[in-house]
């Protein structure tokens, strides 16, 4: 993975309203929720890009947090429009997500690829020509591809939100080096980490 510009913009993806808050789809809300909340930063509504934005500061860069509040499968119009609004360039552009495809509480840094059947990452590519960088937060796969809907929108039991809280953690700690573009390093820690 090269070394890109460095991350302007973190999206946090998950679905709007306190009966999802809770649920395995709503991960990347949490992660952008503790980096806001270490950086004593709030929220903020956004009309024109349908999304709730601050600005935080990380490794002597601004950096701007986003979660689009057009539900999961709409996600990209929001990212989008900010990022046109912003003169923002993909790569400048970290998407936090959950992961079906990743056992519970791993933690995956990508750059490009597919979109793996995720709605989310589906709608922010159709909006980008270039790709942007992924962390993947591993929530299991529920064994049907009948039952994901309904699993991704529950609340996980104890055990695997506590290996989730612990990969956020860990995905925080590393916030600097992923800010600065370091996406090799950080994902060869995260690996020996979150096994």
């Amino acid at each position: 993975m090269a070394k890109p510009f460095g991350i302007e913009l973190i999206v946090g993806l998950g679905n709007p309203g306190e009966q999802y808050a809770k649920t395995r789809h709503n991960v990347g809300f949490s992660f952008v929720d503790s980096l806001a909340w270490n950086n004593s930063a709030r929220f903020k509504f956004e009309t024109k890009f349908g999304a709730e934005i601050c600005r935080v500061s990380i490794s002597d860069r601004a950096v701007w947090l986003l979660k689009p509040q057009s539900y999961m499968n709409n996600s990209g119009s929001a990212v989008a429009s900010f990022a046109a609004y912003y003169g923002l360039d993909a790569k400048q552009i970290l998407v936090v997500h959950d992961e079906l495809g990743l056992a519970c509480g791993c933690v995956q840094i990508k750059v490009g690829g597919g979109h793996g059947g995720h709605n989310g990452l589906r709608d922010i590519a159709l909006h980008f020509n270039s790709q942007f960088v992924r962390a993947r937060i591993g929530i299991d796969h529920p064994g049907h591809g009948r039952d994901v809907a309904n699993y991704v929108l529950k609340a996980p039991p104890k055990d695997q939100h506590q290996r989730i809280e612990a990969a956020v953690s860990s995905l925080l700690w590393e916030i600097e080096a992923l800010v600065d573009g370091d996406f090799d390093q950080v994902s060869t820690r995260l690996q020996s980490q979150t096994k």
